[in-house]
């Protein structure tokens, strides 16, 4: 089981938004994903319709604190999702757990409690959603991820923020979790159109390529091909107690964590397995053709008819166009003249276009789309 952190100190970025959607992209594929919620905002939760607030939904407060077995605190949000909710709660955890020895790996422990039981976390990836901060809610996520992933809005402050993001995460490397990794950084509410977003993007890349090759956590990162772009949408949808994937699976914000989804599957997982996760997503995509086989066979025939003869009629309105353009000049003003009292339009004696399809052109086409229809 793969365990990312989605993590970054600055509020606002898109977190929360990235863990439910790409968490639901995952799924999608045909991945079994757990949803962590550390957030004591508790936002996660409440996205997928669960109230955090409610005494008889156990939450990571429990977990923490409580002692309560992780097993016990999920919750089975969809076929293929499983959400461990949070509650406000876990805003006096730091508190309360100052005096526990080891408190920054407390998650670490139940997790693998868990693992300890046959069957019990079933999953292919767990998805941690930090708080925006770098205090114990956040240590707890990444003593016991595997790798982190960084949502960031492509401006000047987040990347000033990454610094101290990263010295974070090599100080957890380096004493709790020697496993932990940064995976890459996901630019969210992106405008191509914008300088400052090229910049951001091309400062990311360079300050990327430079660690390559150094005994650093982010050696190996990169910045994510897919950027997630502004959509609303994204920020319609939580409203719903939906995802990005239910409430408008065609919206570019869907289309921007499929492809998210992908890019972190191809990180880990052989070919082979990537070309799987396609097919399972394109049979899910595929439109459903239907055919009414209720219609009468007299309907349909006097419908074919119909159809015949309104082609005909066509044909020959047509015609007769045809050899008015080839009389002489005199007899098209003639047409014209007599034309004026009929309401029958004719071709411009200037260039010799016609400048209307004539009424009873018209009405034919009309037949004709009431006997397809």
């Amino acid at each position: 089981m793969r365990i990312i952190a989605v993590m970054n100190q600055k509020g606002g970025v898109g977190k929360t938004t990235t863990t439910v959607n790409l968490g639901a992209a995952l799924a999608e594929l045909g991945r079994r994903v757990c949803l962590v919620d550390l957030d004591p905002q508790a936002h996660l939760t409440i996205n997928y319709g669960v109230e955090p607030a409610s005494e008889d939904v156990p939450s990571l407060y429990d977990v923490l604190v409580e002692e309560m077995p992780i097993i016990e605190a999920m919750l089975k949000v969809d076929e293929r999702i499983t959400l461990v909710p949070s509650s406000i709660d876990l805003a006096a955890a730091e508190i309360e757990l100052v005096s526990i020895l080891g408190r920054e790996t407390l998650l670490k422990k139940r997790i693998d409690a868990a693992r300890q039981f046959e069957n019990a976390m079933p999953f292919d990836l767990m998805l941690l959603d930090c708080p925006p901060s770098l205090g114990l809610l956040t240590l707890n996520a990444l003593a016991v991820a595997d790798e982190v992933i960084v949502p960031m809005q492509p401006q000047f402050l987040p990347l000033q923020g990454m610094a101290k993001l990263l010295e974070t995460v090599q100080l957890v490397n380096q004493r709790m979790n020697p496993e932990l990794k940064v995976s890459g950084v996901v630019l969210t509410m992106f405008d191509s159109q914008t300088k400052l977003s090229n910049e951001v993007v091309a400062e990311l890349s360079g300050f990327i390529d430079d660690a390559k090759g150094k005994p650093l956590p982010w050696a190996d990162a990169r910045l994510f091909k897919t950027k997630i772009r502004r959509n609303i949408k994204l920020a319609e949808s939580p409203s719903f107690g939906q995802n990005i994937l239910k409430y408008d699976p065609a919206s570019n914000g869907a289309t921007d964590y499929r492809g998210l989804a992908k890019e972190v599957l191809a990180m880990r997982e052989p070919p082979a397995a990537a070309a799987e996760a396609d097919s399972i997503e394109s049979q899910a995509a595929a439109p459903v053709l239907e055919i009414n086989l209720e219609i009468e066979p007299a309907k349909l025939a006097a419908a074919k008819a119909g159809l015949q003869t309104a082609k005909a009629e066509i044909a020959a309105a047509r015609a007769k166009i045809a050899a008015a353009k080839r009389r002489p000049a005199k007899s098209r003003a003639r047409l014209a003249a007599k034309s004026a009292a009929t309401d029958t339009p004719v071709e411009h004696e200037a260039t010799g276009e016609p400048q209307a399809i004539t009424p009873a052109v018209s009405a034919i086409a009309d037949r004709a789309d009431e006997a397809v229809a």
